[in-house]
């Protein structure tokens, strides 16, 4: 007994790996919190904090983190797939340049570094050198328009 307490943090240290072996089954988010409690309870050991205080940081560490922290954790990592946008949803708006004149049957654009096969989403012939918007991506196929021109602010003299 008199060794156990003397090196106390031997049990923290199983406690927190145990723990941790635990949550890689489950994929819960609950032991992992615990296993948070249990390096704070080790940190505590090595501070010199006495057994009922380590046991003490464990409980209230512990419990903080799957109160404030799990469900936070849980939320973020459960998003429904409405709440997430592909690779694809990010190019609409996007801007784009012709590289060679888009038709509504043809065409080639440069959206953001890649190269794209394209076609006007109007079916008018837009130039070479063109810039564009990105209305939709059909398939591979970028569906583009003319990007609109905004009018840009006055510049104020000082």
């Amino acid at each position: 007994m008199e060794w156990l307490l003397a090196n106390g943090w031997v049990l923290w240290l199983i406690l927190l790996l145990g723990l941790a072996a635990v949550e890689t089954l489950t994929l819960d988010l609950f032991f992992i919190m615990m296993a948070v409690g249990a390096l704070a309870a080790l940190v505590a050991t090595f501070v010199g904090a006495g057994l009922v205080l380590q046991i003490v940081v464990f409980s209230v560490v512990s419990l903080l983190m799957i109160l404030l922290v799990r469900p936070i954790a849980v939320r973020h990592l459960r998003k429904g797939l409405e709440d997430q946008q592909n690779n694809i949803e990010r190019l609409v708006g996007a801007a784009a340049t012709a590289l060679e004149p888009v038709t509504a049957h043809s065409g080639t654009v440069k959206i953001g570094g890649d190269t794209w096969t394209a076609r006007s989403v109007d079916g008018a012939a837009l130039p070479e050198g063109t810039r564009l918007s990105v209305s939709r991506i059909d398939g591979a196929t970028a569906v583009v328009e003319r990007e609109v021109q905004r009018p840009t602010p006055p510049v104020a003299e000082v």
